[in-house]
Formats: structure tokens, C-alpha cells, sequence
């Protein structure tokens, strides 16, 4: 089987609060998509990312992150023009995390076309489950933008929701 030409890829820990923003947004976004695309939940390990979106024409992968920006806020990046800030995935359990994933992948030549990221702010990552309301919000707001419009603001780097 070739591989999707739309997948989306939820990153994050159901078990870690607002780290399961990602894994949210994701499913929200491939059901709104239908069959034109294919979801995939991962934890977030950078070897498992680079190997999910081999092949992939574009990929849109949605995490929780922790820039310092207030809760809920959704930052866009089109990730084949621009690095990802370091500081975006500051929570992350692995090493070698979605952001290291991301520019080895650059190096090497194996980003896919287009590699949008959409981070959404969050504000608690201890062990627990269930998302803050500010990060509830933002996966509906996520939902609601819909795959075309988040690909448009991938383009540049954009901040708020």
C-alpha cells in the first residue's frame, strides 16, 4: 500500500493532560477530512515520526506545546520553510522529540512536501487525564479551522487563535 497523500499525525501522552492536545486536534481534524485522510496517533518519538510520514505528499502534525505563549493559543508553522522554535516542545518525555525529528529530516532530504505543524499551548502536563478548558477550546478551534485553512496559515508562522 503507498502511503497517504494527507496524513495527520496527533502527538502526545492521553494519560498527561493538556500533552493530549495533539492526539485531540488529530482525531477531530482526519474525521472532518473523511477518507481524504489518514490519522495517526503517535507518542511523539522522533525516529517513529520521521519513518510515519515517509512517502507522505503532506502531513499536518498537531502537538501540545509549551512556548510560553498564554493557554489555548495555536501557534501555525510550515515547517519545510522555517525551523521549529526550540522552545516549542519543552514538556516532551523523549530526547529526540517531534522538533529534533523534524530538522534531522530537513538534513537528511526526508520532509515530506509540506509539514505543517500546529501547536496548541498548553497549560498542564502533569499525570492525569482530561484537558484544561483554554485547551479544549483550542482542539475546537483546530477542528473548526479545518485542514485547508490550516494549511494556508502554515505558510508563515502565526500566533493567536
Amino acid at each position: 500500500m503507498g502511503a497517504p497523500a494527507l496524513l495527520v499525525i496527533g502527538v502526545g501522552n492521553a494519560y498527561g493532560r493538556d500533552d493530549a492536545a495533539g492526539l485531540a486536534a488529530a482525531r477531530r481534524l482526519a474525521g472532518e477530512a473523511g477518507a481524504s485522510a489518514v490519522l495517526r496517533e503517535m507518542s511523539g518519538e522522533g525516529a517513529a515520526l520521521i519513518e510515519a510520514w515517509e512517502g507522505a505528499d503532506t502531513v499536518v502534525l498537531v502537538d501540545a506545546v509549551s512556548s510560553g505563549a498564554p493557554p489555548g493559543t495555536l501557534l501555525y508553522l510550515d515547517a519545510g520553510a522555517a525551523p521549529v522554535p526550540a522552545g516549542w516542545f519543552r514538556y516532551s518525555t523523549h530526547a529526540f522529540g517531534a522538533a529534533e525529528a523534524i530538522e534531522l529530516a530537513r538534513v537528511l532530504g526526508r520532509l515530506p512536501r509540506r509539514l505543517i505543524v500546529v501547536g496548541i499551548e498548553g497549560a498542564r502536563f502533569d499525570a492525569g487525564v482530561g484537558l484544561s478548558s483554554e485547551v479544549a477550546a483550542a482542539v475546537e478551534d483546530v477542528a473548526r479551522r479545518g485542514l485547508d485553512d490550516i494549511a494556508a496559515l502554515g505558510r508563515t508562522i502565526a500566533t493567536g487563535g
